[in-house]
C-alpha cells in the first residue's frame, strides 16, 4: 500500500488527484480489488485481513482528503493571483463620478450660510409631537396639520414632516444669539410629479436680542441667496400664512426659463415660487421659553432648487437612480 501513499503525495493538481482517487478508491480500484479477494481467504484469517484492509483504507482516505485540503488552498491562490487588480496602475479610460444633484444644490446652500458664520444643526428623523408640532404653534386639530401629509407611528411619534424641528431643539438646547440652518431629510405622504415621500429641505433661523433683527434683514439675506443660487434674478415677497411665522411671506424669483416674460413653466406669469419665510412666530418662543428677542426663519425644498437649476422636469427621476440621467451631472 505504501506505492498508493506515494501516488497520492505526488499529486500536484486536482485532477490528477481525481485520477488517483479513481483508482485506489473507485469501483474497479485497488481497494475494491483487495476486498474481493476475501471470498478466496480462508475463514480463520478472514478477520485480520479485514481489519488491516479496513486500517489501510482509513490512512489513505486521510491521506487523501489532507491533500485535497492543500491543492483546493492552492488553486484559490493562483486563480485569486490570476484575478489581481494591480491598483496602483493608470487607467486611462476610467470615468470620474460626481455627487447626485440634489447633494450637490444641497452642498452650495450649506456653503453660503456657513461662510456668513450660520452653524449646521441636526435632529432625529423621528420626532414627537411637541418638537414637530406643538412648538411650532401648531396645537392637535390645528387645520394646518392636515398640509402636512404625516407618517405616524405606532407609539405617537411621527416621522418628521420638516427639518423645523432641529430649530426647536437648537433654542432649547442654547441661548440666543443664534444662526443656524438645518438641512436634511423629510418625510411626508404624497407623490406625484412635484413631490416624493422623502425629500431634502434647508430651513434657516436667526434670533437676537428684540429689534435687533427685522423683516428687512430677512428681505435682504433672501434677496443675496437666491442670486448666489439662481443668478441675475428679480425677487418678490407676497404675504401668505404658516403657523410659525407672523407676517409671514412667500418668495418668489423671476423665471429662469423666460427670464420673466412667460412661459409654460412658470404658467405664463414671469415667476416661480421658491420658498415660504418669516419673522419667528411669538408663540414659538414662548414654547422654549425665550422671552424679549426677534428672529426670522425660511424654509426650502431642496429638490425643487435641484429641478429649477439643472432644468429636470419630473422630481422622481431625481430619486430613481437612472444612471441615463445622474451621468449628465459629472
Amino acid at each position: 500500500m505504501d506505492n498508493l501513499a506515494a501516488k497520492i503525495e505526488a499529486a500536484e493538481d486536482l485532477k490528477t488527484l481525481e485520477e488517483v482517487r479513481i483508482g485506489i478508491f473507485g469501483k474497479k480500484g485497488v481497494l475494491a480489488a483487495e476486498f474481493a479477494r476475501m471470498k478466496e481467504i480462508p475463514n480463520e484469517e478472514k478477520r485480520a485481513f479485514a481489519q488491516k484492509l479496513n486500517t489501510e483504507k482509513a490512512k489513505l482516505t486521510q491521506l487523501f482528503e489532507a491533500k485535497k485540503m492543500a491543492l483546493e488552498a492552492k488553486a484559490i491562490e493562483e486563480e485569486m493571483a490570476a484575478d489581481a487588480v494591480d491598483v496602483t496602475m493608470y487607467h486611462g479610460h476610467s470615468s470620474a463620478g460626481a455627487l447626485h444633484p440634489v447633494q450637490e444644490t444641497m452642498n452650495r446652500m450649506i456653503d453660503y450660510f456657513v461662510a456668513l458664520n450660520f452653524s449646521v444643526e441636526e435632529g432625529p428623523f423621528v420626532e414627537d409631537d411637541f418638537h414637530n408640532f406643538e412648538a411650532l404653534n401648531l396645537p392637535a386639530h390645528h387645520p394646518a396639520r392636515d398640509m402636512q401629509d404625516t407618517f405616524y407611528l405606532k407609539d405617537g411619534h411621527v416621522l418628521r414632516t420638516h427639518t423645523s424641528p432641529v430649530q426647536i431643539r437648537t433654542m432649547q438646547r442654547q441661548k440666543p444669539p443664534i444662526r443656524m440652518i438645518s438641512p436634511g431629510s423629510v418625510f411626508r405622504r404624497d407623490f406625484d410629479l412635484t413631490h416624493t415621500p422623502m425629500f431634502h429641505q434647508v430651513e434657516v433661523l436667526m434670533v437676537d436680542e428684540e429689534g435687533k433683527i427685522s423683516f428687512a434683514n430677512l428681505k435682504w439675506i433672501l434677496e443675496d441667496f437666491l442670486r448666489y443660487m439662481f443668478g441675475d434674478v428679480k425677487v418678490r415677497f407676497r404675504p401668505s400664512f404658516f403657523p410659525f411665522t407672523e407676517p409671514s411671506a412667500e418668495v418668489d424669483i423671476s423665471c429662469i426659463f423666460c427670464a420673466g416674460k412667460g412661459c409654460r413653466v412658470c404658467s405664463h406669469t414671469g415667476w416661480l415660487e421658491v420658498l415660504g419665510s418669516g419673522m419667528v412666530d411669538p408663540n414659538v418662543f414662548k414654547a422654549v421659553g425665550y422671552e424679549g428677542v426677534s428672529g426670522y426663519a425660511f424654509g426650502l425644498g431642496v429638490e425643487r432648487f435641484a429641478m429649477l437649476i439643472h432644468r429636470i422636469g419630473d422630481l422622481r427621476s431625481l430619486f430613481e437612480g437612472d444612471v441615463r440621467l445622474l451621468e449628465q451631472f459629472r
